[in-house]
C-alpha cells in the first residue's frame, strides 16, 4: 500500500540535472575568477562575468529548493540536498564578493600568490563539476567521490600555504610604505581564502552524503 501510495506522490526526477547545472555555472565563474587576476583591462569585464554567473546561480538555488519543498520522494535527505545546493551557492557567492572588492578599490594588479590562489578556483571547480553526476549512483561510484573529495582537500590545503606566505609577502613589501595597499591587498587574500574554503564546504557535503548511502 506505502508503496503504491508513493508511485503517486509528486517526485523530482531534476536534482541531479540541477546539481549538475549549478555546479558548471559554479566552474564558469571560477574560470572568470582567474582570468580576473591577470589583471590588465580586462578586470571590469570578468568581474560583470562573476557578477552574472552569480545571478545565475541563485536562480539555479531558488529552483533547487522550490523543487525540495514540493517534492514528496527525494534522492536524499531534504537538508542534506539543501546544504549541498547552500554550500555550492556559498562559493559563487564568495567569488561575487571577491569581484565586488576588487571593482571597489579599483585594484589592477595582484600579486603572484594571489594569482595562484585563484588559479586553485577552477580546479576544485571541475573536480566538483566531475562529482555531480556521480552523486546519482552514490553506491556505485563512492569510491571515486572520495577520491575527488580529497583532491579539493590537498587543494585548499594549498591555498592556505599561499595565504600565508602571499600576506607574509605584503608586510614585508608595506611595513614602511603604504598601509592602505597593505589593509586591501590583505582584505583580498583573505576574500581568496575564503572561496577556497567554500570549496571545502561542499567537499565535505559530498562526503557526508557518501558516507550516509554507504
Amino acid at each position: 500500500m506505502l508503496g503504491w501510495f508513493q508511485a503517486l506522490m509528486p517526485k523530482e526526477e531534476r536534482f541531479f540535472e540541477l546539481f549538475a547545472q549549478h555546479a558548471a555555472v559554479v566552474h564558469a565563474g571560477a574560470v572568470a575568477l582567474e582570468a580576473l587576476f591577470q589583471g590588465g583591462d580586462r578586470i571590469e569585464h570578468f568581474c560583470r562575468v562573476i557578477f552574472e554567473r552569480e545571478a545565475e546561480a541563485d536562480e539555479i538555488t531558488r529552483q533547487s529548493l522550490t523543487a525540495v519543498r514540493r517534492t514528496f520522494i527525494t534522492p536524499f535527505d531534504r537538508t542534506d540536498i539543501q546544504d549541498l545546493v547552500s554550500s555550492l551557492d556559498d562559493s559563487i557567492d564568495q567569488m561575487n564578493k571577491t569581484a565586488k572588492l576588487i571593482a571597489l578599490y579599483e585594484v589592477k594588479s595582484f600579486d603572484l600568490q594571489m594569482r595562484e590562489m585563484a588559479a586553485i578556483a577552477p580546479v576544485v571547480a571541475k573536480l566538483v563539476q566531475d562529482a555531480m553526476p556521480l552523486l546519482a549512483n552514490i553506491g556505485k561510484n563512492g569510491a571515486q567521490l572520495h577520491r575527488l573529495t580529497e583532491q579539493i582537500i590537498v587543494q585548499e590545503e594549498k591555498s592556505d600555504q599561499l595565504h600565508d606566505t602571499g600576506r607574509k609577502a605584503l608586510f614585508l613589501s608595506h611595513r614602511n610604505g603604504n598601509a592602505m595597499d597593505f589593509i586591501i591587498g590583505a582584505e583580498i587574500y583573505d576574500h581568496l581564502e575564503k572561496v577556497i574554503d567554500r570549496f571545502e564546504d561542499v567537499a565535505n557535503e559530498i562526503s557526508a552524503l557518501v558516507t550516509d548511502h554507504l
